[in-house]
């Protein structure tokens, strides 16, 4: 699972026209799937962006997550982020996991991000958005979960 992890002051997302999620001070979540993913996959990226410590303390140096700061999630899917673009001048999308398998590892994500009591608005899975942000310092991660999950202890052997 890729995400890509704006810090932002606000964030909306609209769907024809209508506004569909919107938060203030938080992180704007792109989020893809990838052939591979599995429940623990999207489990592990919702820990993961619930503990960032990215938000500035008293001092000034990124040391505080969402939580410390009142902040709020927009999770948005964006099954581009599984594009590869190594060859030529047009995008593959082998390694992004088609809508039946993905919304669900999607809603899995979000779903863990509420589960850590964070307020957590979201996009409509599969439809054509429009996303609107201004980004905070600017500060943008990447995070990939892919390969990071390990095996069940009786998988391991």
């Amino acid at each position: 699972m890729r995400a890509v992890v704006q810090r932002v002051s606000r964030a909306t997302v609209r769907v024809e026209g209508k506004t569909v999620g919107e938060i203030g001070r938080g992180f704007l979540v792109l989020v893809g799937a990838e052939a591979g993913d599995v429940a623990e996959t999207a489990d592990e990226a919702a820990r993961k962006v619930a503990g960032l410590r990215v938000f500035d303390d008293a001092a000034g140096r990124m040391n505080l997550a969402l939580a410390d700061v009142g902040g709020a999630v927009l999770a948005v899917s964006q099954f581009t982020l599984a594009a590869d673009l190594s060859r030529g001048r047009r995008p593959g999308f082998e390694r992004a996991l088609r809508g039946p398998e993905a919304e669900p590892l999607y809603e899995r994500f979000v779903a863990g991000l509420r589960a850590q009591g964070l307020t957590v608005a979201a996009g409509v899975f599969g439809a054509a958005m429009e996303v609107e942000l201004v980004n905070d310092g600017p500060a943008t991660f990447v995070l990939d979960v892919a390969g990071r999950i390990r095996p069940p202890e009786s998988a391991r052997g």
